[in-house]
């Protein structure tokens, strides 16, 4: 089975080389997207052996994700892994999020930031919480961390599930791959991983604000259009998540 890591990018020319060369040692194919960088982020990739998309405008991450899938389903990827190009994400954790993968075949890999938690900046730790609660009651499971972008994703997943790409719901794709994953037979399995915030890190293209009302309107579609879902609800509260420590 084919392992493709798909890593968005937009102005990541400090660290996407780091990112992109160490998850190259963990996976078969590195498939980085260039979402309209104005910096450098295309060119200090040279000489690196992955694939390149390049995007001439921003175009959001859920359509910079979509790109990089479409690529890694048209070259027989098995399992695609999804990070961040900021360094948020250490690549050494590939390999535990894919053993979770093969265990738990079917479902969605989370690399849930648990660990070191309480470094998280505040406003990003309650609007995860918060995304939480209701991405849990949507999905009818119980999620540690539904805003990460650290993924494991099965083939079948990514051909039956298709959210919107448009920008405005950049973030919204992450989420509905969660709802709507679970909705249709493909429920998420938690790896802990660490919390990795860097002081020097540029500011996060998440709006506390805007994403968050954009996830929770979203949300409450799904919810209200199943009558409220209370069964949903019910077993996000009743079971714990299901993690694979190993």
């Amino acid at each position: 089975m084919k392992i493709f890591a798909v890593i968005p990018a937009r102005n990541e020319a400090r660290t996407i080389r780091t990112v992109a060369g160490a998850a190259a040692d963990q996976v078969d194919r590195v498939i980085v997207i260039d979402d309209g960088s104005e910096d450098e982020t295309a060119t200090v990739l040279d000489g690196l052996a992955l694939d390149l998309i390049r995007r001439p405008t921003p175009g959001g991450k859920a359509a910079a994700l979509a790109a990089g899938f479409e690529q890694a389903l048209a070259q027989d990827a098995g399992l695609i892994v999804t990070l961040d190009g900021d360094g948020q994400h250490d690549p050494a954790d590939i390999a535990r999020l894919v053993d979770a993968a093969r265990t738990f075949p079917g479902h969605l890999v989370l690399g849930a930031r648990l660990r070191n938690r309480s470094g998280q900046p505040r406003i990003r730790r309650f609007a995860n919480h918060f995304a939480d609660f209701w991405v849990s009651w949507a999905s009818g499971q119980r999620v540690p961390d539904s805003q990460t972008g650290f993924r494991v994703y099965p083939r079948r997943l990514l051909e039956t599930v298709r959210p919107s790409t448009r920008r405005r719901d950049g973030f919204v794709f992450e989420t509905a791959m969660l709802v709507d994953g679970a909705r249709a037979g493909f429920p998420c399995v938690a790896v802990p991983i660490d919390s990795v915030y860097h002081d020097d890190a540029r500011p996060s293209y998440f709006r506390a604000g805007k994403d968050v009302w954009e996830i929770t309107r979203f949300i409450s579609r799904r919810i209200l259009l199943c009558g409220c879902y209370l069964p949903g609800l019910w077993r996000s509260l009743r079971y714990e998540a299901k993690f694979h420590t190993a």
